[in-house]
């Protein structure tokens, strides 16, 4: 899952997440160029979520001091491993150093602060995001082991803020045959709705299920567990989806 933050008085971009579709998701970011790419920000180092920097390098794009945001480990991680370091070497990307509920002002408008969540931190710690505008917030969380492992309240979150983009890689147990599913862990869409239930209609309205693996029936619309996941109040994003801040 990759997010973009568009400011369309400036026409400046930002990125949350380099995937590996990271040329195609630039393009229909940046509208082929007509807006200016001006930084990515990384939730952590899991393969589909910062290994498009790759198309960065001087083999693709050649790019040049594109600001980079990241926490302390991955910022060592990057800095300690090829080929991701010929990109600073080459000063094709700068690296910005993030720290946790630490606030970055994009311009007047916008603004981006991460939070640690807990996850599978092998080569770096996992932070969500709160994208601030002058009339919404937008919390975007793309992987998280469970929601009762965090020291924060996530239904609290939700009342807080305005638009809820979360973790729905899986719609149930056992969805992955012959796997054990306890060593990738993510709360289910399952769960989370259970664990929402105690919302009100207006709070369930906001969330938004996120970063659906390619084995997950509700990316189908036709399926009964994506209107399952509608009828009881909640959202399967779509790419394309826009949420004015």
């Amino acid at each position: 899952s990759c997010l973009g933050i568009v400011d369309p008085k400036t026409k400046e971009v930002w990125m949350i997440d380099a995937t590996p579709d990271f040329p195609q998701q630039l393009n229909e970011l940046t509208q082929n160029g007509k807006y200016r790419l001006r930084g990515i920000f990384l939730t952590h180092a899991h393969i589909g979520h910062y290994t498009g920097l790759i198309h960065l390098g001087r083999e693709v794009m050649g790019a040049k001091e594109i600001p980079v945001y990241v926490m302390p480990r991955l910022k060592h991680f990057i800095e300690s491993n090829g080929p991701w370091n010929q990109l600073i070497s080459l000063k094709q990307i700068i690296l910005n150093p993030l720290e946790d509920h630490g606030i970055v002002k994009l311009n007047d408008n916008l603004s981006v602060t991460p939070f640690t969540v807990p996850h599978r931190d092998e080569y770096s710690e996992t932070v969500g995001f709160q994208v601030s505008g002058l009339t919404s917030k937008l919390i975007f969380i793309p992987d998280i082991d469970k929601w009762d492992k965090w020291d924060k309240n996530i239904r609290e979150i939700i009342k807080d803020n305005d638009y809820i983009l979360i973790d729905g890689t899986f719609f149930g147990q056992g969805e992955i045959p012959n796997r054990n599913m306890a060593e990738i862990p993510h709360p289910s869409i399952e769960e989370s709705m259970d664990y929402f239930s105690v919302l009100s209609d207006e709070d369930k309205s906001k969330v938004h299920f996120i970063h659906l693996n390619h084995t997950n029936p509700a990316l189908d619309s036709n399926t009964a567990q994506h209107k399952t996941v509608i009828n009881s109040g909640f959202n399967i994003s779509f790419m394309g989806q826009r949420f004015p801040l």
